[in-house]
């Protein structure tokens, strides 16, 4: 039996378990007499002596699963959905970025992990480029394709590995840490946990963490009219009816008070000149560095409705090797959605000065940012 058909079928096997495993969970959650022969209650007599009472107060509460905890059981769901994948590979700006980053920076030789391999297709550009060995790493059920898509493609020196990155360990570090943990908001991937646990624990003193330079924007800005998109409560003549007394009802679900958009027509202009909110080097950051409050101002030089701040992401390898998320940019890789944090509608005119305040909790879960944008004169 040869390589890729070795492969193949170890992949058909270890789909087939996984597909197994899920529909006996299944069937055990749905039935209550298998779900008691597999998990009967534990029966606890009293009369034991070595059982101490128990007071309320000795009970030690169940913590929250930190927001890396709770994206590492999203992750593992999400990137399995093969249109998530396809929307990346579509991506043309996005796969020719990383194309020329790996051509122009991973050498002959090097010892590379590509963090979230995905389909694997970073991997294979990292293997043909001459590394010496990629560790391939995903515990996304996507990494059963990967191994095939390897196998098929001729891609030998690719270790799959169907784990977590942080219970991932090598006996020697390597020279290049590999990914593509960016989200919209461009830490929501839990980009900074991930990459500086392994930036800690795996890389050589002086290695390459591909891309490590980033931009994020923080961006007050006017829609198009035609995209404009109010609270109901501002919405006071639709024909002569009038939603202003729904501010009484205003939502409490955090979601609604922030849009996404890969629309070019959508934001009309920025109101000042965009400057980065934050700049990133992953070969030195770490959570405890990032401020939790960033406050910064505005000139306006576009008059306009505040519809909002916009956020969207730069990322950089070299001066002319650049991805942006910019609603603005032509060039934009459009697998990236721009977010919007809405705020009440009111006009800004040239010469105002805006105040932008941005109160993070947790940079990973955007449910947690809060954020105020006051004109000052």
């Amino acid at each position: 039996m040869s390589l890729s058909s070795l492969q193949r079928f170890t992949v058909s096997i270890s789909q087939r378990i996984r597909r197994g495993n899920t529909l006996l969970g299944n069937a055990i959650m749905r039935s209550s007499t298998l779900y008691d022969w597999f998990y009967p209650p534990i029966e606890i007599d009293p009369d034991e002596e070595d059982i101490e009472e128990m007071k309320i107060e000795d009970i030690e509460p169940v913590k929250p699963e930190p927001p890396a905890e709770d994206y590492r059981e999203f992750n593992s769901h999400y990137f399995a959905d093969l249109h998530e994948q396809e929307r990346m590979l579509g991506d043309e700006r996005r796969m020719n970025f990383y194309h020329e980053a790996i051509s122009r920076h991973i050498k002959p030789g090097d010892r590379v992990i590509d963090l979230g391999t995905g389909t694997g297709i970073l991997a294979a550009f990292a293997s043909r480029q001459g590394a010496a060995k990629v560790h391939a790493v995903d515990h996304s059920t996507i990494i059963d394709h990967a191994r095939a898509l390897a196998a098929e493609n001729g891609i030998e020196n690719v270790d799959f590995e169907d784990v977590h990155s942080t219970k991932f360990h090598l006996d020697e570090p390597v020279d290049v840490i590999l990914h593509e943990q960016i989200g919209d908001y461009l830490f929501d991937e839990a980009m900074v946990e991930n990459v500086s646990d392994l930036r800690d624990r795996l890389l050589k003193p002086g290695g390459l963490i591909l891309p490590s330079q980033f931009e994020l924007f923080c961006e007050p800005m006017t829609l198009h009219d035609g995209k404009r998109v109010p609270y109901i409560w501002e919405l006071t003549d639709v024909h002569g009816f009038d939603f202003s007394s729904m501010e009484h009802s205003c939502p409490q679900n955090v979601g609604y008070y922030r849009l996404v958009s890969c629309d070019l027509g959508f934001v009309k202009h920025f109101l000042g000149e965009p400057e980065p909110m934050l700049e990133v080097d992953l070969h030195t950051i770490t959570e405890s560095t990032l401020s939790k409050v960033v406050k910064f101002k505005r000139k306006v030089i576009n008059p306009g409705i505040i519809d909002g701040l916009v956020i969207f992401m730069k990322a950089k390898v070299d001066e002319d090797l650049v991805l942006s998320s910019s609603p603005l940019d032509p060039e934009r890789a459009p697998h990236w959605g721009f977010r919007v944090l809405r705020l009440d509608q009111s006009r800004a005119e040239i010469g105002d000065e805006l105040e932008i305040t941005l109160d993070v909790e947790q940079w990973s879960n955007p449910d947690t940012w809060q954020w105020t944008c006051e004109r000052t004169q």
